[in-house]
């Protein structure tokens, strides 16, 4: 974390701050939860006011450990619409990047070699998250709403399934192919 931290403030001019989750929710204008599924519901209770009529990515994934390379969804299928059902209507979730690896989000100076999936209920909140994914270099695609998360949700148990099975030490990822007017 220190290192991705330390090549973050030099991308950025060294403009990098510390704050306590309240503050940085407070700060954003669109706010990401990128935590372990254990700790995805209380945080986003902790910064409930701080984030009332924003974006929220969240790009939790139910990993059970040590079992993270088996599919195990929660009740209702996804715990990105759980959380929504949470929050209410006021935060605009919307669900993505759980199919990058950490490892390609955190080499700035590289490419990210895979697609990302987009979903949620608020229409113009998946496009502003689909254009911030473009803004970085990755593609996006609308996936649906935020029901459809569950099955990005999935693919993350599968991906890590193939790292495994594979070696794969950048971490495996997906691309979208077949759409008209795309490469």
């Amino acid at each position: 974390a220190a290192e991705a931290a330390s090549e973050l403030a030099r991308a950025s001019g060294g403009d990098v701050t510390g704050a306590s989750n309240a503050e940085a929710a407070a700060a954003g204008e669109i706010v990401v939860i990128a935590v372990p599924y254990a700790a995805q519901r209380a945080l986003a209770r902790e910064v409930r006011s701080e984030i009332e009529g924003k974006i929220l990515i969240d790009v939790t994934v139910p990993l059970m450990p040590p079992k993270v390379a088996r599919v195990q969804l929660p009740e209702g299928g996804s715990a990105v619409e759980a959380l929504q059902r949470e929050l209410g209507e006021g935060v605009r979730v919307v669900s993505a990047f759980q199919n990058v690896a950490a490892h390609q989000l955190s080499t700035l100076d590289e490419p990210v070699n895979c697609d990302v999936l987009v979903a949620g209920d608020d229409v113009d909140a998946r496009e502003t998250v689909c254009q911030l994914a473009k803004d970085i270099g990755i593609t996006a695609w609308h996936a649906g709403p935020l029901a459809n998360s569950a099955a990005a949700e999935a693919l993350t148990s599968v991906l890590i399934a193939i790292n495994k099975r594979y070696k794969v030490a950048n971490g495996a990822g997906i691309r979208i192919t077949g759409i008209p007017g795309q490469p």
